[in-house]
């Protein structure tokens, strides 16, 4: 069954899990990914964490003594998301040691409510580092125009980073200047450039959603002709930018140093449309030294039918660059698709973030000791 995960790893993709709840945990079930299904990673978010921790499995001590303790709500979470991420980390630890830092991670995001406040993320950032206090742990911080220069203040403190919610290449170019910039500070300041690792999470699926949308509200022949396309061409692009930026000399001053390459990491790869193959988002995104966060309904597909051919993203960039020319020529605006999803992106976050708030403190008062 994972034969077709096996040639994604032997093409150079990290396959890693999207998802992390303490059932996943304390079942061994993760172990039992690690071991059979090629995943080396996972990365969590507010929803995913919202999920896990609503369905109560394996939450209810914790609770309870944390309930007796008449600790606020935002630092129950805390103490839960952190717990989970620990042991994660924990038991991914040998992929860690055995692929040199490079995976055996595991991502945890900073409060979504701060995705607009530089120093607010930073001061996050630094507090997860030290909560979790796992060397194979990457902080997540939202490319927003806010989250840019708490990057490369993050990193150039020596925290592994996992930059999340990028939709446009233009911001996923400032995403790598930053990580540069926060590199050339870590040097600066004399810290070992080699055990500071960065991925940074190009959204996919919901580039396709939004403009087909669109598309299928100009209903032309041209249109119909474009529907699933764009996501691929953004992110076929977005490997061109990365080849670049990581050949440059600046790079090369840095890489000499001892310096790590930040990696695209492809998120967002379920697939959305039923009218698409449910692997569209891994077969059609392999190239060397990328990671692919994937769901367990997208890790199973891959795992049952998967189509890994090889690399399909080198040599495929002038097609890339005439789909998202043709969308233009349509009316359809990148710059107003990639604005509205980083937007829906961060609200998303911030509401199931809210979710959880809400859930969790009707818990917490339910479990309080009567007075």
């Amino acid at each position: 069954m994972t034969d077709a995960l096996k040639r994604l790893s032997d093409e150079g993709v990290a396959i890693w899990l999207d998802d992390l709840s303490r059932k996943r945990i304390t079942s061994g079930n993760l172990a039992e990914l690690i071991d059979q299904s090629h995943v080396v990673g996972v990365t969590t978010n507010p929803s995913i964490f919202q999920k896990a921790i609503s369905s109560g499995e394996g939450y209810e001590q914790q609770l309870a003594d944390l309930a007796a303790r008449k600790v606020t709500v935002d630092e129950a979470i805390r103490m839960i998301t952190t717990a989970d991420v620990r042991d994660a980390a924990d038991i991914l630890r040998p992929v860690f040691d055995a692929t040199d830092g490079q995976d055996g991670r595991v991502s945890i995001e900073v409060d979504p409510r701060l995705a607009h406040n530089t120093k607010a993320t930073v001061a996050e950032a630094k507090q997860l580092a030290w909560l979790v206090d796992r060397p194979n742990t990457l902080i997540k911080i939202p490319a927003t125009k806010a989250g840019l220069p708490a990057i490369a203040d993050v990193i150039g403190k020596g925290i592994s980073v996992n930059v999340t919610l990028i939709f446009s290449l233009e911001r996923y170019r400032a995403v790598m200047d930053a990580y540069l910039t926060g590199l050339e500070q870590a040097k600066a300041a004399g810290l070992d450039l080699s055990l500071i690792h960065s991925v940074a999470s190009f959204f996919v699926s919901r580039v396709d959603s939004e403009i087909d949308k669109r598309l299928d509200a100009l209903g032309t022949d041209e249109a119909k002709a474009l529907r699933g396309k764009a996501a691929l061409a953004n992110a076929r692009l977005a490997y061109q930018a990365y080849e670049e930026v990581f050949s440059s000399d600046r790079w090369a001053t840095l890489e000499k140093a001892g310096a790590n390459k930040q990696r695209a990491l492809w998120a967002s790869t379920g697939v959305k449309d039923p009218a698409y193959k449910d692997t569209l988002y891994v077969d059609d995104l392999v190239a060397p030294n990328t990671v692919n966060t994937m769901p367990e309904a997208t890790l199973e597909a891959t795992a049952d039918h998967g189509q890994i051919t090889g690399d399909t993203i080198r040599g495929t960039y002038e097609q890339a660059k005439a789909e998202l020319d043709a969308l233009a020529k349509l009316g359809i605006s990148y710059d107003d698709v990639v604005q509205l999803l980083e937007d829906e992106g961060v609200d998303k976050f911030e509401q199931s973030w809210n979710d959880l708030l809400k859930s969790t403190e009707a818990e917490l008062k339910r479990l309080a000791p009567e007075a």
